[in-house]
């Protein structure tokens, strides 16, 4: 009689006593503590790649850091590594404790020249630059980073490479000129199109009005009217 109810039993649960239990198949479930190869590989790329990206932020901000501060032995230590690391792209116009802001207004114009098929050269009016950006950014409510600054700051980084002389002296300056050329040609070339070969500035100096001063009144007169060389970009100025 216990024989036939085991047998009963057997039939109805559908294994066995030898059957292994559910937590013992090795198909299902790998050793405790243990990870795929896969998992392993990419949990160490993740490591790998946020401690890259830790030690890359703490190098940006100490050299930043070293490129706003006052001088000091470290900074004159390693100027050389500071500058190849913030120059271009991470340039500060001001040093720390002592922010230094524009003391005056400064116009940015521009005018293009190209040769006609005859082997004449002809030469644009010319167009300001400066105005075009304050255009852009008045009554704007979030004006554009570009239009405020990649003009000015390419000038005055500009005046630092070459002072008052247009003569480059160093791999800097020539890298500065090409910049500041590059952004006058696509300005023009956004705004008024054509074709040109040649590129030249005139930066105009104005001093800031003095308090009380009312709108609309006589202009300053300019404390400095410099006119660039001519520079030679490619048509359209891309």
């Amino acid at each position: 009689m216990s024989s036939g109810i085991d047998s009963a039993r057997v039939r109805e649960t559908g294994r066995s006593d030898a059957d292994p239990l559910p937590w013992e198949r090795p198909d299902e479930a790998g050793p405790p503590g243990r990870q795929p190869a896969g998992a392993r590989i990419l949990g160490a790329g993740l490591r790998a790649a946020v401690l890259l990206c830790l030690v890359t932020v703490v190098v940006h901000l100490g050299a930043v850091f070293l490129h706003v501060a006052p001088p000091n032995p470290v900074s004159r230590k390693y100027g050389r590594q500071v500058d190849a690391w913030v120059f271009p792209l991470f340039e500060q116009n001001w040093r720390l404790f002592a922010p230094n802001p524009d003391s005056v207004n400064r116009r940015v114009l521009a005018r293009t020249a190209r040769t006609a098929p005859d082997g004449s050269t002809q030469v644009s009016a010319w167009t300001d630059l400066t105005a075009l950006d304050r255009a852009a950014v008045e009554h704007d409510p979030f004006p554009s980073h570009t239009a405020q600054n990649l003009l000015r700051r390419a000038w005055a980084a500009y005046v630092d490479a070459f002072g008052s002389d247009d003569t480059a002296r160093s791999p800097r300056a020539v890298m500065m000129r090409k910049y500041l050329g590059n952004i006058a040609a696509e300005r023009v070339a956004g705004h008024r199109g054509g074709t040109f070969d040649f590129i030249q500035l005139r930066v105009v100096t104005l001093p800031v009005a003095a308090p009380g001063t009312p709108p609309g009144g006589r202009p300053p007169a300019p404390v400095e009217n410099r006119i660039l060389p001519w520079w030679k970009v490619t048509p359209h100025g891309k």
